[in-house]
């Protein structure tokens, strides 16, 4: 029976495991400083991989050492991260993975051998397994996108735009940008393992088909992520289109308002003027009302009149 480890190592375990001749799979999450002086001097890891593999944040990756295949993948979580990264080392004796958050598809793999009564039949079939898991883990967290992308949509054409729903908007265009440089690093790390450019140990013919279903399934993703952010930057081009004819509007209103009181205004001026001949010929309240508020009114039908015959109401 294949053995499986998880967190805490030390170093009595590691010697065993690399004595006893059986795969083995060692999960480290979170791994101390100690871990790491285990996989140091008990696995004599190559010091530019160790050192890889204590630096998070670096591109999807495949790298070739003597005895042992080093790779940097990644998965994706259904939160505000969105990525996961997972650090491996591969040989026909071990797999090593170290990462620092949760990873619910590696998890998902452990738990199947856990609870398993078959050895693994060979480890490259185990490797492909965790490979496969990650990438999968896209295809969940982009379906969820597929309704959140859907809402974002009919809001914008139904709701009035609001800065919250432009925030929205850019949050998931900042995750499909991260989602989209780790997936095309790794379509390219897998298209070397199914071209034979780089080969891992004990592959085989039959398990280079999985593997190439793998890279086919990251062209998915890809595809998938390039149709989300279109929509995501319509969504972007929908928002902006009615905030400008909101403030068209808006404009449109006062510009009414404007030319109702722009004769007003001027009537109202003139008779401000006090001249002498007007303040000798105009002293009665039949001058006041025809005059003074007639004028008035008159000149506000005309503008009505002439508004809804131009079809600004």
């Amino acid at each position: 029976m294949d053995e499986k480890a998880e967190s805490r190592l030390n170093r009595e375990d590691a010697e065993r495991l690399l004595a006893g001749g059986r795969f083995f799979w060692i999960d480290l999450y979170r791994p101390t400083a100690e871990e790491f002086a285990i996989l140091r001097d008990v696995f004599r890891f190559h010091p530019l991989a160790l050192e890889d593999s204590e630096q998070f944040g670096q591109r999807p990756k495949i790298e070739e050492y003597d005895d042992f295949v080093f790779l940097v993948l990644y998965g994706a979580v259904p939160d505000d991260a969105g990525l996961v990264e997972v650090h491996c080392f591969y040989s026909e004796r071990f797999l090593v993975t170290i990462h620092r958050d949760a990873v619910p598809a590696v998890s998902e793999v452990r738990r199947r051998y856990e609870v398993g009564t078959k050895a693994v039949e060979n480890p490259i079939w185990l490797t492909h397994r965790f490979a496969d898991a990650l990438v999968d883990s896209f295809v969940a967290v982009l379906a969820d996108f597929d309704d959140r992308v859907e809402d974002v949509e009919d809001r914008a054409f139904r709701d009035i735009a609001d800065e919250q729903q432009l925030q929205e908007i850019s949050t998931l265009k900042r995750t499909l940008v991260r989602m989209r440089k780790v997936v095309e690093s790794q379509r390219d790390v897998f298209a070397s393992l199914v071209s034979g450019v780089v080969e891992l140990p004990g592959m085989t013919h039959e398990a280079e088909r999985y593997f190439r279903d793998t890279h086919d399934h990251l062209i998915r993703v890809s595809g998938l992520i390039d149709t989300y952010r279109d929509l995501l930057t319509a969504s972007t081009d929908v928002f902006l289109s009615t905030v400008s004819n909101r403030q068209n509007a808006v404009m449109k209103q006062l510009t009414v308002i404007s030319t109702v009181f722009l004769p007003l205004s001027f009537i109202s001026g003139f008779f401000g003027q006090n001249f002498g001949w007007m303040i000798d010929r105009l002293g009665g309240a039949s001058e006041f009302v025809v005059l003074g508020i007639g004028l008035n009114l008159v000149a506000v039908l005309l503008l009505v009149v002439f508004f809804k015959r131009r079809r600004w109401f």
